[in-house]
């Protein structure tokens, strides 16, 4: 079942048809990493990481960072347009690519296991919660609380539509799914959010809509 659409993802990657990679680090996670607490390691775990350049910019701060990625295509393409020869060892159901500080592990995230991972400390999630279908985004929180050790930390990244029937003077909220999802094995911290307007050209006219990217800090119970 959780396994359904990973044959459209890897098409998406053969084709190209990528538009939803950021061709530039999130904003959000260079504004609200040095914010978080520290931690007592530096091992930080990218689940569905695509070739996202945000694996450079932990690096960078000096993390060892481990994501993992179904599509061959997009962990060669990370490795080859920055200029890196990674090394690559089969691990359990996966191959891991490695450069430096940097790891992504090469198969599908349900099939990870604590052994394959290792222990984290940290764990960024910049669009593979959201990415998923939402009758599989309880599955994914699901094995990732069994990959994870008590009190590591998550942030978490969002893009919420904005209830236009919401006050302006209404206060941002914890997202009610993200509260059903995380609540029972994670305490959950909204702590950052940023509201834009996007527009919407339908066949009568032009709607606009609000947008808010929210951060989360989350910590296992």
């Amino acid at each position: 079942m959780l396994s359904r659409d990973n044959g459209i993802w890897l098409q998406f990657w053969r084709d190209k048809r990528t538009d939803f990679h950021l061709a530039k680090v999130n904003p959000l996670l260079s504004l609200c990493w040095p914010r978080l607490p520290p931690t007592d390691g530096n091992r930080v775990f990218v689940p569905l990481c695509g070739k996202s350049l945000d694996l450079l910019w932990l690096a960078k701060q000096g993390h060892e960072v481990i994501g993992v990625e179904l599509s061959p295509v997009a962990v060669k393409s990370f490795f080859r347009e920055n200029k890196m020869t990674p090394s690559k060892q089969k691990i359990g159901a996966f191959t891991r690519w490695r450069h430096g500080k940097i790891s992504i592990l090469c198969g599908d995230y349900f099939s990870l296991t604590l052994k394959d991972l290792g222990a984290v400390d940290m764990v960024y999630d910049r669009a593979a919660l959201t990415a998923l279908p939402e009758d599989v985004r309880r599955h994914y929180v699901t094995h990732l609380k069994k990959l994870l050790p008590h009190n590591a930390k998550m942030l978490l990244l969002t893009a919420e539509d904005v209830d236009p029937m919401a006050s302006p003077m209404q206060a941002p909220a914890v997202d009610d799914e993200l509260m059903r999802l995380f609540c029972e094995d994670f305490h959950i911290d909204l702590i950052h959010v940023a509201s834009e307007q996007a527009n919407h050209a339908t066949l009568l006219n032009e709607q606009t809509e609000a947008i808010e990217y929210k951060a989360y800090l989350l910590a296992v119970k």
